[in-house]
């Protein structure tokens, strides 16, 4: 993991040297990304009521009144809880799905990996609305596991295609060996392949989390008032009042998805993260 690490360093000195142009535009990238986080970390940092940038005056109050904000710690809760059920969901349906898929003999398994893209090809405001539909025609609209599952739905390919590579990479004799000295199915599942898919699994369900955290449209149209999530309670929040409160709540957000990623990083390496 070190030297992989290593490499990807390496790799990104000699850019702008050997590659001018994608290292200008991967540059380029790069502060459009950063650019707009960094306005909003600054403008948290606003004395008065009302938010500028630059700020007319430095302060931490913002940061400091955070813990007094109930509505945003419960909207916060929410949203882990959220981002924790929808991982769950994906973990095992995405190695269910990555393992037959590849390993078995399935009729019509081209149509089920289009199947499977369908939440890539659909916006997310349809399938907003279709989930909205299905969940009020079956009575459960208005509960919290409800958003978990529809964030599993339309993120479900990403867990799909961490695992499948893992797949694709697993010799296959290992499972043999262990067969021939008598283990079981099961065993040679839980002690051979699932170990062996673990990186897989550990970034996919990473990339879940992350994405379930962030959801906002889909979120947006299967949230009631009682279990709205936190970036659902920013965007009304901003409609009313853009405060400088906001933003602090904003910076502290994309700190938790960024620690996501060094935790991918720490885990399985960062450019196995970037790979699935």
């Amino acid at each position: 993991m070190a030297d992989r690490r290593r490499r990807l360093r390496a790799l990104l000195r000699r850019l702008p040297g050997e590659y001018p142009v994608l290292g200008a535009i991967v540059a380029a990238q790069v502060v459009f990304l950063l650019v707009p986080t960094l306005i909003v970390l600054v403008a948290s940092f606003q004395g008065g009521s009302v938010i500028r940038f630059p700020p007319d005056e430095l302060s931490v109050q913002w940061y400091a009144a955070l813990p007094g904000e109930e509505r945003f710690l419960a909207a916060f809760y929410r949203s882990v809880l959220v981002a924790t059920f929808c991982t769950a969901v994906a973990i095992p349906v995405g190695i269910a799905t990555g393992l037959g898929l590849i390993r078995y003999e399935i009729r019509f398994a081209g149509g089920i990996q289009l199947y499977l893209l369908l939440p890539f090809t659909v916006p997310l405001v349809v399938s907003g609305v279709v989930l909205l539909l299905i969940f009020r025609e079956l009575g459960v609209l208005g509960q919290l596991w409800t958003v978990g599952l529809a964030l599993a739905i339309i993120n479900l390919p990403f867990m799909i295609w961490s695992v499948t590579s893992r797949v694709n990479a697993l010799d296959p004799e290992l499972e043999h060996a262990a067969r021939n000295l008598g283990a079981e199915e099961l065993q040679t599942f839980l002690h051979v392949t699932l170990p062996a898919l673990m990186p897989g699994v550990i970034t996919g369900g990473l990339i879940m989390f992350v994405l379930a955290l962030n959801e906002f449209l889909v979120s947006l149209l299967i949230t009631t008032p009682n279990i709205v999530t936190l970036p659902v309670l920013i965007y009304t929040s901003i409609r009313a009042n853009v405060s400088p409160l906001v933003a602090a709540v904003a910076s502290v957000y994309v700190l938790a998805a960024a620690l996501a990623v060094l935790a991918a990083d720490r885990l399985v390496g960062l450019e196995e993260f970037l790979r699935s």
